[in-house]
Order: structure tokens, then sequence, then C-alpha cells
């Protein structure tokens, strides 16, 4: 056990993972549960996700020595405002948010002087939301990043690692601002680009009476896959990465004019050489145990 008392507030996917996870590692003394809906805590009390499941992030944060928040990031201050003159002397508060920059510019104002907060982004998800559909393996061989706040002691950090390790994660620090435009790389712009693509192909749905969706190919039904995420957490999620997505999208749309130039000028090498490159990336991933050939992997676990 590593932690006496968890508080999860908001409880969709990655919440009720990191319940499945802290329970198949016996991390935790007790888990608390809260969400905002209503419905949200029925299902989670049906399916026994948590210890015990409150009405509020304020009760729930009682007695807590750890707290993380898994709401949308554009509520991660309203819910830390709420919870702050609950929280203990001691705790650590982390979160689940894509974003990091502006998480700290919402949350560690109204936090007290004598909590750490030690943000956080776990690297893992599918397209289901909801507290039935976590399960313990997300994280497993997943990367989660820690984004200490200045001042944090280094042993709670560490004490932190410890958790996402003994829930099947590797950790990694970074700062907000370079972790921003990482995750505008790797997660943020190709979710915008997933978006617009099946954006335009039901734009010619329409023309094509329905032939888009029926004729899928396996890389459309990839695209519908990452556009079927959370629109409230994906809207948030691009408001409060403005700076580091409007950078990448403009290096994207640099190399797409140049791709459109290639193929106009019927230029195959330039074609050839671009996919060799992009394809040795692919094999790097696959190489670092990020993904497999397997075409539904990560989306075949029990939930």
């Amino acid at each position: 056990m590593i932690y006496q008392r968890v508080a999860l507030i908001g409880l969709g996917l990655i919440a009720s993972s990191i319940a499945h996870a802290l329970r198949r590692g016996g991390l935790a003394g007790e888990i608390v549960g809260t969400a905002r809906s209503a419905q949200t805590r029925e299902i989670a009390i049906e399916i026994n996700l948590c210890d015990r499941i409150v009405d509020t992030a304020a009760e729930a944060v009682q007695g807590a020595d750890l707290v993380v928040l898994c709401v949308p990031v554009g509520a991660m201050g309203a819910v830390a405002e709420e919870i702050a003159p609950h929280l203990a002397p001691g705790t650590t508060v982390t979160d689940v948010g894509s974003v990091k920059k502006a998480v700290i510019d919402a949350v560690a104002p109204h936090l007290p002087e004598n909590v750490h907060f030690i943000p956080g982004h776990p690297l893992a998800g599918t397209e289901h939301s909801g507290p039935r559909s976590g399960f313990a393996e997300l994280f497993d061989n997943r990367w989660n990043i820690l984004v200490p706040t200045e001042g944090t002691p280094p042993e709670a950090t560490e004490k932190l690692r410890k958790l996402w390790e003994g829930m099947g994660a590797n950790v990694e620090q970074m700062d907000p601002e370079h972790h921003d435009l990482v995750l505008a790389v790797t997660s943020h712009c190709p979710h915008l680009i997933a978006y617009t693509m099946v954006g335009v192909a039901d734009d010619l749905r329409r023309v094509t009476d329905s032939e888009v969706i029926k004729f899928s190919a396996a890389g459309f039904r990839d695209f519908t896959r990452i556009a079927a995420s959370d629109p409230t957490m994906w809207r948030d999620v691009f408001l409060n990465n403005k700076e580091a997505t409007l950078e990448i999208l403009g290096r994207f749309t640099e190399e797409l004019f140049a791709l459109q130039r290639a193929i106009r000028t019927g230029d195959g090498e330039q074609l050839f050489d671009y996919f060799t490159r992009t394809r040795a990336i692919r094999r790097g991933i696959i190489e670092a145990g990020q993904d497999t050939d397997a075409p539904d992997f990560g989306r075949g676990a029990k939930r």
C-alpha cells in the first residue's frame, strides 16, 4: 500500500481504470470516488467501482492523502477551488489532463501551500468513456508524465511515481511547456486531423449515399475510432493548448503542401522517400512496445 486513501474526482475511463489498477496492485487502503452526474455515481455504486461513492468533491477529499482530478481540463480550476478548504496538510493533488500549463495556471492558485501539487498525464486511453469503460490493464507499459510544480518535495514526487509504476506505467518527468508541445505532436493534432477527416467524409457521404460508411477501409476506421473520443475533453484540450497546437498545425500544413506539390508534379521519388521515413517512425513505436501490428491493439481488453 502506497496511499492510505485515494480520492478520485470524476469517474470516467481514466478514473475507473485507476480504481481497478489500484485494487489489482493493492496500492491504496481506501478508494473514494465522486462524479458530478448522479447517474454516473449510481453506476459506480452498482459495479462496486470504489470503496465509497460520495456526492461531492469536497466530501471525497476529506482525509485523503492523494487526490486525483479526473475531470475535463476546463473544469479543473472550479474543482480545485471547491476542494481546497477540505484538503489535509501534506496531501498530494494530481490530475490526468492532456494539457499541463493551463492546468497549473488554473489549479495551483487555489491550493494551500501545505499541499503538494504534482500534475500528471497518463498517455493511455480508448474511445470509450464512463465508469464501465475502465480496466486495470489500461496503463500497463504506457507512459505517465509527471510535471511537479515548483517547491514540490522530491519525496512526494517519488511516492506518486511509485504509485504509477505499481499500476503498470512507465514514468517520465517534463516541464509543462515541453509537455504541451510534445503532446501537440503526438496526440492533440492527430485528434484534430482525425476529427477533420471524418467531417470531410461526412460531407462526402451526403453526396455518395452512405458509400463512405459502407466501404470504409482500415485507415478511415482508425480515424473514426480517434474521432469518437469525448468531445468535451477535446474541446477543452484545444482551447487550453492553443499555442503549441497552432504551431504544430502550421508545420503540418507546410508538409501537406509539399506532398500536394509532389503529387501534382509527379515527383515519385519525393513521395517514396517521405513514406519510407515515416514508416520507420511507425516501426520505432512498435519496437518501443507502444503498439503492435494487431489492428485492434488495446481495444479488445476486458472491460
